[in-house]
């Protein structure tokens, strides 16, 4: 019998096709998962899966193409799930997608599309997946929340107030599900090395004025942020739910990494001095 954590259990995982999802899939694999692969380019799924089958073996993985805001994909995914491997333990919402617009110049359509994967695929993906595992007696959901939740940056209204969106449901659907034996948290990363951050990690300027606000001073990887997710799905994290996991390096502790420390507040010394005595 495999030691392995997640042997013999079933995890989907939307956008797994490249990048960040890719890398989920991969560790999940490692752990003994049998891995869905929910990609909305069917094509780069599939062979994502076939390129992945040659570690793990063809039975362990399948891959589908679909789109995390329709209902009829995501729903279809699960019953795949179910089909293929006989269950399903984890739901990795992870698909998103972002647009830099100034908020003067957002037009309705990028809106939606925005929300639509952003905060309704998480929606859709939750319900969906939570349906079968409250029947199953059990599971665990990870959402892809974002730094951007707590620390918003200029021209992302949309996408800043998708994933703050994401953490307010995650904190709502694991106080609904935990009845079901059903616990849901997320991950919230800062820059990852993907090639969707190349502008940031890849332009020197822009990497050294990120790096500067990091006090571990490197970007993420997409390692780094499969790790978080591989921990909070597994008995490891048995009693957590409802929490976002931040992945940033530190970040968002408000530093600037590079700055000279702050000065004490006036009469500190002194206070400091009179209580020693």
């Amino acid at each position: 019998m495999s030691n392995k954590e997640f042997a013999g259990k079933a995890v989907i995982i939307t956008g797994g096709a490249q990048g960040m999802g890719r890398n989920m899939a991969e560790q999940f694999l490692h752990e003994g998962a049998n891995v869905l692969i929910f990609d909305l380019d069917a094509q780069l799924a599939a062979e994502t899966a076939q390129q992945l089958a040659r570690q793990s073996g063809e039975e362990r993985i399948v891959s589908v193409g679909g789109n995390v805001s329709r209902r009829e994909d995501v729903h279809g995914a699960v019953e795949l799930c179910l089909e293929r491997f006989g269950r399903l333990d984890v739901m990795v919402a992870q698909a998103g997608i972002a647009d830099a617009q100034p908020l003067l110049e957002i037009e309705d359509v990028s809106w939606q599309r925005i929300m639509a994967v952003n905060l309704t695929g998480v929606f859709l993906c939750t319900q969906e997946a939570g349906r079968a595992m409250a029947r199953l007696g059990g599971g665990a959901i990870v959402a892809m929340a974002s730094t951007n939740a707590f620390q918003v940056e200029e021209n992302l209204s949309h996408y800043n107030t998708s994933k703050g969106g994401v953490v307010a449901f995650v904190r709502s659907a694991a106080l609904d599900l935990a009845r079901y034996g059903i616990r849901v948290n997320a991950v919230a990363p800062g820059v990852v090395r993907t090639r969707l951050a190349a502008w940031i990690t890849e332009d020197t300027e822009r990497a050294t004025n990120y790096l500067q606000q990091i006090p571990l001073k490197r970007f993420a990887e997409t390692q780094d942020v499969a790790n978080a997710v591989s921990f909070l799905a597994s008995s490891n994290a048995a009693y957590i739910t409802g929490q976002i996991l931040v992945i940033d390096g530190g970040q968002t502790l408000g530093i600037m990494a590079d700055d000279a420390p702050i000065a004490p507040f006036p009469g500190f010394e002194q206070a400091s001095t009179a209580d020693e005595g």
